[in-house]
């Protein structure tokens, strides 16, 4: 005999791996279905149960799935241990199980088995799975594996077996009546062996004689879930009092001198992501009349330099634009702006673990003050450095770490709040969100957004109630990735451009579909847009102000600290110790500098000497004798490990103190190159040598200089590429499916 079961549950586990002792890892089952057949295929027994959930919530996304909600489940679902029950004595009739990638359907069950307590034989029958390799083969989808075909879906087998769609998928009990017509119809292809079937050598002689044609569905009729958890919902839906106008009156006009500030933004240093520039962010912050702004792009602090100069500089011309406009008559209402620098961190469970794909929850940090930033910078290095698989991710124990002096808001719905009332409980939700507070106390607020969606319509509620249980501040937020709303069409063509999609193809999950954004609702509002969008909860938008004031300005442009050189013990000046003076590293230049003179040139003449002075002097001006020092030190161990060195490139070639310290192997002298195009003697600035080690031995070099100084003294700098004019021209055109010639015509 073979029963035929499949299982609808609340959610995905997350590592598919582990063993179903683990009952953390596995979700509930919410509806258990299954036929029993005799060996002909004739249908023996039929059952479908929903579960009575206990002690856990029904997730929204699970139920978007397969239309089972808490309160259906509740009002109709047999408790767990008479569903188990009633599961036991079908599988002690049966010589199989078989499903559709059935693997999934044991482990939720046999988890099931294991928090009961209930003995079963579950897990010591034989297996018969739909969705295999040889399924694959048989309906050549392509998009598998390492170039194989995919495996199929049961909606895909369906039609590929019976040339007709089947449409009720996530549903078990209709499931179940597909996979049984599929199986008996690969029966009856002789898709499984005889000894697979574990039959005598007629079996399929008898079989395709009681069966000659093709398997027909029994017509079992299955109720649309979704509809009686939509009615059932509206029947026993307690709907909270709409808020009057009058209040909505009071609210907005308690708003009304109220500044607001947007706490989440995306620049392009969120990589293909935003479309917003760190200049059009001030000048769109400045325009709206907000005090401050936040830069919170995805896992990097990339554009936190250039975000910080950019509103100095919007900062430093208010002074001017206002006596202008004194002068001319005109009204000035222009206002410092504060920069606030954060980042939306991956926070995964385990951020060194590289054996399953986890890319952690997005929850947003800000930064309260100078060393709030240096902490975002080391989660940022650890991020990239220790936890980059897929993305680049932290965990708690890296936030517990480096908490001091930050800011968390919970984030959008792929923040862990958020994301756990959806996809897994309610009361994980909360847990989640104690432990934030525990970490963070009043410097956690929880993030509410209003994007039109359905989701975050769901969420709110949640977490509003969550919030005021718990004493959690809330605060309104926009996920802000473009500046305007006529911006929308461009950012999608950008999120296709990153994914390879082409714009036509829908937006949602899976096979078919590409990733984007749902609405036209993630555009850098107004102050007056996100008031209305929260006029029935005005404290988020009074509670955005409070966060304001916690932050300190500071500045991010500093002297350059180079690593301390250890010069000879004879050219040490005591006074150096106190004075943080040079004086001990000029002489060492100096010193080697003319040593290396006499091994270049034939005699010292006195124009020779006149330039290496000059080139000393002004050196010894710039207050970077060590820069050279520590230059020459990693270029003479790079060759005597054997790594090729450029010659030099660049205004350092026109120096002579490089060219004696062997640094550059070009003789500016001989050339008439001018040194004042590397260091001006009017104009002070950190030098700046390029140079060029062959590919393999550039990681040696690497290697010395790490550990000769410290790790945490070596950086490398990152590049990025822009995108120009004629490739983003070509980009869009395949997003947008235009012919090759046209969009060549057009670049």
């Amino acid at each position: 005999m073979y029963l035929i079961f499949d299982t609808e549950t609340t959610g995905l586990p997350k590592r598919w791996n582990a063993p179903v002792t683990d009952v953390d890892n596995w979700p509930r089952c919410v509806q258990l279905a299954w036929q029993l057949h005799d060996e002909m295929g004739n249908l023996l027994e039929q059952h479908d149960y929903l579960i009575k959930p206990e002690g856990y919530d029904i997730p929204y996304d699970a139920e978007q799935i397969h239309g089972i909600s808490t309160l259906l489940a509740e009002k109709e679902g047999i408790p767990l241990t008479e569903a188990l029950e009633l599961f036991n004595a079908a599988l002690g009739k049966t010589r199989f199980v078989v499903g559709q990638n059935v693997g999934f359907d044991i482990n939720i069950t046999g988890a099931e088995y294991h928090r009961a307590g209930v003995e079963t034989t579950l897990l010591n029958l034989p297996v018969l799975d739909t969705c295999t390799e040889d399924t694959a083969l048989l309906c050549q989808i392509p998009g598998g594996r390492g170039g194989k075909f995919k495996l199929p879906t049961l909606t895909e087998l369906h039609e590929h077996l019976f040339q007709e769609p089947f449409s009720e998928a996530h549903n078990a009990a209709a499931d179940v009546e597909a996979t049984s017509r599929c199986f008996f119809e690969l029966i009856r292809r002789k898709s499984f062996t005889a000894q697979e079937l574990q039959a005598e050598p007629d079996y399929f002689s008898r079989f395709i004689e009681a069966n000659p044609d093709k398997i027909e569905l029994l017509g079992l009729k299955h109720r649309n879930l979704k509809e009686a958890s939509a009615a059932l919902q509206s029947e026993e839906e307690v709907t909270e009092p709409e808020i009057s106008r009058e209040e909505i009156k009071a609210n907005l006009e308690s708003l009304e001198d109220v500044p607001f500030v947007h706490l989440h933004n995306h620049s392009q240093f969120s990589v293909l992501q935003s479309t917003i520039k760190i200049k059009d962010l001030v000048a769109i912050t400045a325009k709206q009349k907000m005090p401050a702004v936040a830069l919170t792009d995805h896992a990097n602090m990339m554009g936190a330099f250039h975000f910080v100069k950019e509103v100095k500089a919007h900062n430093a011309g208010i002074k001017t634009r206002k006596e202008k406009a004194e002068e001319a008559g005109e009204e000035f209402d222009e206002q410092p702006i504060l920069p606030i620098l954060g980042c939306e961190f991956f926070v995964c469970e385990d951020h060194l673990n590289k054996n399953q794909k986890d890319y952690g929850f997005q929850m947003v940090f800000l930064a309260k003050n100078k060393n709030g930033y240096h902490n975002l910078a080391k989660m940022a290095s650890l991020a990239y450095t220790d936890g980059f698989y897929y993305v680049p991710r932290i965990d708690r124990k890296i936030v517990e770490q480096f908490k001091d002096d930050l800011i968390v808001l919970t984030g959008n719905l792929y923040g862990e709040i958020a994301s756990k009332i959806l996809n897994t409980g309610e009361k994980q939700a909360e847990e989640a969100l104690l432990w934030w507070q525990s970490m963070f106390g009043d410097d956690l607020y929880v993030e509410l957004m209003r994007h039109e969606q359905e989701d975050e319509n769901r969420a709110n509620p949640v977490l509003l109630s969550m919030a005021r249980k718990m004493g959690i501040k809330v605060v309104a937020t926009n996920n802000t990735y473009y500046c305007k709303k006529e911006d929308a069409e461009a950012h999608d063509i950008l999120l296709c451009v990153k994914d390879g999609e082409k714009q036509a193809t829908p937006i949602g999950r899976g096979r078919g579909y590409r990733y984007g954004l749902p609405n036209q609702e993630y555009y850098f509002k107004s102050s007056e847009e996100m008031k209305a969008l929260f006029k029935d909860i005005p404290e988020a938008i009074l509670n955005v102000q409070e966060v304001v004031s916690k932050i300190e300005p500071f500045d991010l442009a500093r002297e350059v600290l180079l690593p301390q050189f250890e010069i000879p013990q004879e050219f040490r000046v005591e006074e150096d110790e106190t004075d943080d003076g040079k004086r001990g590293e000029n002489a060492y230049l100096r010193h080697i500098s003319y040593e290396g003179a006499r091994e270049r040139y034939d005699e010292i003449t006195p124009e020779i000497e006149e330039r290496i002075d000059f080139e000393l002097k002004t050196i010894e001006n710039s207050g970077y004798p060590g820069y050279f020092l520590i230059v020459e030190d990693f270029i003479r161990e790079a060759r005597n490990m054997g790594v090729s060195v450029g010659p030099g490139r660049g205004s350092a070639a026109g120096s002579v103190v490089a060219y004696c310290l062997k640094i550059t192997n070009i003789d500016p002298l001989k050339y008439n190159l001018l040194f004042e195009r590397f260091l001006n003697p009017d104009r002070v600035s950190m030098p700046d040598i390029d140079i060029d080690f062959d590919d393999e031995g550039r990681g040696k070099v690497m290697d010395y200089v790490i550990q000769k100084y410290g790790a945490n003294q070596v950086a490398q700098i990152i590049t990025y590429g822009t995108m120009a004019a004629k490739s983003s021209i070509r980009d869009t055109a395949r997003v947008l499916d235009l012919p090759l010639p046209d969009a060549d015509r057009i670049a």
